[in-house]
């Protein structure tokens, strides 16, 4: 239904006025990814892009997630701020997540990416691109990088995932040069057609 897509903002906005900054911040990126998945839903059905809401310059490209930390998110169109307050982002120019190729996800340290402080070596994750099937990726490499002294990335020469923070996660300035990378190899390679594979169905929501 249409008012759907409406009332959401408007607690959002009263959740603002009654909480403050910060439960705005928390509430806004929680509350908007309920918004995210129902057009994350449609979209299964559509070749097109489905917005979240009317004025929405974003859209989610991909699902995120890691049932060992208990995370499910829908990773949204571009890695700038507009984008970044609702769900983690695909960085524009590199691979589609869960495509092949190198791809670049960021989201906010006290939001989104908060689990990444519990995540270790080993550990297995799923990415699920737009219409596509499901690939299953397990965490190669962490690290912490100064964006001062040294590249944050350098494009790898296989498929490869990396989620990107800032760090630390205690920090209560936002920002800073620092940044968390989690580096992770898929398990099965991506599909390597243009064709949308079948979407298992216990992933759907």
């Amino acid at each position: 239904m249409a008012w759907r897509k409406f009332i959401v903002p408007f607690f959002l906005v009263l959740g603002a006025w009654q909480f403050g900054h910060g439960a705005w911040i928390q509430a806004k990126a929680v509350l908007a990814q309920h918004l995210i998945a129902s057009a994350w839903q449609e979209a299964q059905q559509h070749a097109d892009p489905v917005k979240p809401w009317p004025w929405a310059d974003t859209w989610p490209v991909a699902r995120l997630q890691m049932a060992s930390r208990g995370v499910d998110l829908f990773i949204l169109q571009g890695a700038d701020g507009s984008s970044l307050a609702f769900g983690p982002g695909h960085l524009n120019g590199s691979a589609l997540p869960g495509t092949p190729g190198f791809s670049v996800v960021g989201g906010h340290r006290d939001t989104h990416f908060r689990f990444l402080q519990s995540v270790r070596v080993g550990d297995a994750l799923d990415i699920t691109p737009n219409r596509r099937s499901t690939v299953r990726y397990r965490v190669t490499a962490i690290r912490i990088v100064d964006s001062r002294n040294e590249p944050l990335l350098a494009e790898a020469d296989h498929d490869q995932l990396v989620l990107v923070t800032c760090y630390p996660f205690e920090a209560l300035d936002a920002g800073g040069p620092l940044r968390y990378l989690v580096f992770a190899d898929p398990i099965r390679q991506p599909s390597t057609t243009g064709e949308p594979d079948h979407v298992p169905s216990h992933h759907t929501l």
